[in-house]
């Protein structure tokens, strides 16, 4: 199995005992879809391209997003200690069936993005996952111009069609396309 074909689960916080369990936080809507988790892969901080498999023994709420993990073969602090920052990680084949309209980031990259007014604009790019929320980037007259990834802003993907659909406010685009009046200033002199 490669990287590119798995998504991330979420991450390890620290060791938890002395026995070789781990506090772990898992970036999903619903923690409770992973108590049965059999196996996971890590990525480890000294090697974040390499994937090792890992089986898992229990894997237990804490509270939120947390978890505490216990994978074979780790059963003591000092083994479980060189898993901290190690990245999770499971194949796509595991990510949970979506509705027709809606979309995996990754399963949208390099979609074309439609406006509801505008038209086609440009092709996505990435997605940055901001603490506030999450933003499409796409490529736009030359520019990267992000769209906050909310329904009223975003409202479905076509994958047939290779398209997303937005509705972008007046004015997002020009924040991107007209200079700023610093921009300007430094222009002039």
């Amino acid at each position: 199995m490669t990287l590119d074909e798995t998504y991330q689960l979420g991450y390890i916080l620290k060791t938890h005992g002395l026995r070789g369990h781990v506090a772990a936080h898992f970036d999903v809507d619903d923690v409770a879809d992973y108590l049965k988790l059999k196996t996971v892969y890590l990525t480890l901080p000294g090697a974040p391209t390499k994937l090792v498999e890992h089986k898992v023994e229990k894997v237990q709420t804490q509270f939120g997003n947390k978890v505490l993990l216990k994978l074979r073969g780790i059963e003591r602090i000092e083994e479980a200690e060189l898993l901290r920052g190690s990245q999770l990680h499971l194949p796509l084949a595991a990510l949970p069936e979506l509705e027709d309209d809606q979309f995996y980031f990754h399963d949208v990259i390099g979609f074309t993005v439609v406006d509801a007014d505008l038209g086609e604009l440009g092709t996505v790019e990435n997605f940055y996952e901001l603490p506030q929320q999450d933003m499409l980037a796409m490529r736009y007259q030359g520019q990267e111009v992000l769209i906050p990834v909310v329904d009223e802003l975003v409202s479905h993907a076509d994958h047939a069609k290779k398209q997303v659909y937005v509705n972008l406010p007046d004015g997002l685009l020009d924040v991107y396309l007209k200079p700023s009046t610093r921009q300007q200033d430094e222009a002039e002199e």
